[in-house]
């Protein structure tokens, strides 16, 4: 399901989280990244060993949620936007869950804005309890949210209010630097597939694999089209090859030739 649509499947979900134990502990890290790539800054970001030290640089992250206390610091540096932060002690109903959010303009303390889904579904209106926009290209801000204990494994993104209007300057791919005016005009003169858009923009080629920005395109191609946006397909993903010196390649050949003899 991931490789089709973007969406992790629930057993993918809940292998991220920690036990029930470790949950009523406080504050812990949640890593929804599922796919093997070249990538390591929640690694470098994390100053507290909560995640594990990468043999290879496409490992999967490995999280010691004992050693986690739930900073954020490797959350607003995930260029993929896969992680997340939840304190399920913040009050008897309600869990604090803190997500990044690289969209503008940025919602505001005490707002009530809609949770969305993985896949971009309304689940249910939050309230935005704090909002972090640290410095930095390559850091993303974090907006922390009261939402449902029930709805943590859930909600994953919010949407402002509509009286807010996203600018046509704004990024919607930052990975390429794909602007929400580039996508609109590709739209209007005819490009109305993700796939389409994705050849002539190189959207969603970056690493993130487009996950934050089909969405985004999918909706817009459905806003200027009028087509439904469920009858839409985010495109063809591929995964990230990591580069190999040709001295390798050499070498497992001389190497071969030699076992071969």
């Amino acid at each position: 399901m991931l490789e089709k649509t973007g969406v992790p499947t629930k057993e993918q979900i809940d292998s991220a989280f920690p036990s029930e134990e470790r949950m009523k502990k406080g504050p812990f890290v949640v890593v929804e990244c599922f796919q093997k790539i070249p990538c390591n800054p929640c690694f470098t970001a994390c100053n507290r060993d909560g995640i594990k030290a990468f043999e290879d640089i496409n490992d999967l992250p490995d999280v010691d949620h004992d050693n986690c206390n739930g900073c954020t610091l490797c959350v607003s540096k995930c260029p993929g936007l896969a992680i997340f932060v939840v304190d399920m002690t913040y009050s008897e109903d309600k869990a604090l869950l803190k997500i990044p959010y690289e969209f503008l303009p940025l919602p505001q303390e005490g707002d009530r804005v809609m949770g969305l889904s993985h896949g971009g579904e309304e689940v249910e209106k939050v309230e935005v309890i704090k909002v972090q926009n640290p410095k930095g290209f390559d850091k993303t801000p974090v907006i922390s949210l009261a939402v449902s204990k029930d709805k943590v494994k859930v909600i994953r993104s919010i949407k402002v209010p509509k009286e807010r209007d996203r600018s046509e300057d704004e990024i919607v791919c930052r990975c390429s630097d794909v602007t929400l005016e580039e996508v609109r005009e590709l739209i209007r003169t005819g490009h109305t597939t993700f796939d389409e858009i994705k050849k002539i923009s190189r959207i969603g080629m970056g690493p993130c694999q487009g996950r934050t920005c089909s969405q985004l395109v999918i909706r817009e191609i459905a806003s200027i089209t009028g087509q439904d946006p469920s009858s839409l397909l985010p495109g063809t993903y591929r995964q990230i090859v990591k580069s190999l010196e040709m001295g390798k390649v050499i070498e497992a050949l001389e190497k071969e030739e030699q076992e071969n003899k």
